[in-house]
């Protein structure tokens, strides 16, 4: 998304600013991931895995994943040739965001065991192929993001085994989340390139989003889903549609991003009812 550069004046500075010298960032600025939609990207699937499968050993690793999630920015800027202090803060962010994701993965190790942590093999790969685009610069890339989004996704299934779920139910939450970031990374790439007046087809994000509707729905007749959850991969695929047919709205990309945001909370409601 573009950034907007304003001038302002000193008397018109945020109140946050003062004490700090110029030109600093503020504290939470070394570690809150600049992309807004890696946050949505990001949280749904915690909140998804927690809210259908919670135990305690799924609150610990919400805490490791959430820690994982803000040790990006901190990981890539404590070893860059920027300015002193924002490197020394960085590294001081970077060890305790390090510090409780440690802290939470051996209490999720403790309370659960090793056995139940066996989904996280199906992220690390994916994980894997984001940090490698991500450290040569193209962490926007398609791959990139599909690869980071997915990474998230599957951690459902972590929380479903660490509850005591069987295999094909924890994984289904997978899907559920999978459902939701891929074609959303895909449709919400194709609409800002077609806003911009760029060629993106459409075809690949609607089959994505018809191919997760056929995921849920078959899910769902085996037992494994709800029925009110196809609504939601429905309402997903209805997106899609609208966004990158000839009646697409002509919104901002911030305007984009509030309407995933929305829609995620909706499709988190569908998928617990």
């Amino acid at each position: 998304m573009a950034a907007s550069v304003e001038t302002r004046s000193p008397l018109h500075a945020p109140p946050a600013a003062a004490g700090r010298a110029p030109g600093a960032a503020a504290p939470v600025a070394v570690f809150l991931p600049k992309e807004h939609g890696s946050w949505s990207l990001a949280l749904e699937p915690l909140a998804l895995g927690l809210l259908l499968a919670p135990s305690a050993a799924g609150g610990a690793l919400l805490a490791a994943a959430l820690a994982g999630f803000f040790a990006r920015r901190p990981l890539k800027a404590a070893w860059a040739a920027t300015a002193s202090s924002r490197r020394r803060e960085s590294r001081v962010a970077l060890a305790i965001l390090a510090g409780l994701a440690v802290v939470g993965g051996l209490e999720v190790l403790v309370l659960a065991g090793v056995a139940a942590l066996w989904p996280v093999l199906l992220a690390i790969p994916l994980g894997l192929l984001f940090a490698h685009y991500d450290a040569q610069g193209e962490g926007r890339a398609a791959a990139a993001e599909i690869a980071g989004s997915a990474t998230f996704a599957v951690l459902p299934a972590v929380f479903g085994t660490l509850a005591g779920w069987s295999a094909p139910a924890a994984l289904a939450l997978a899907v559920l989340a999978l459902v939701r970031s891929v074609p959303t990374v895909l449709t919400i790439r194709a609409f800002l390139r077609q806003r911009k007046g760029e060629s993106a087809g459409s075809a690949v994000p609607v089959l994505a989003a018809g191919l997760g509707l056929a995921l849920v729905l078959a899910l769902a007749a085996a037992g494994l889903l709800s029925w009110p959850a196809t609504g939601g991969a429905l309402l997903l695929l209805g997106r899609t549609a609208w966004l990158l047919g000839p009646w697409r709205p002509a919104w901002s990309a911030r305007r984009a991003g509030m309407t995933e945001g929305g829609l995620g909370v909706s499709y988190l409601i569908l998928a617990a009812l």
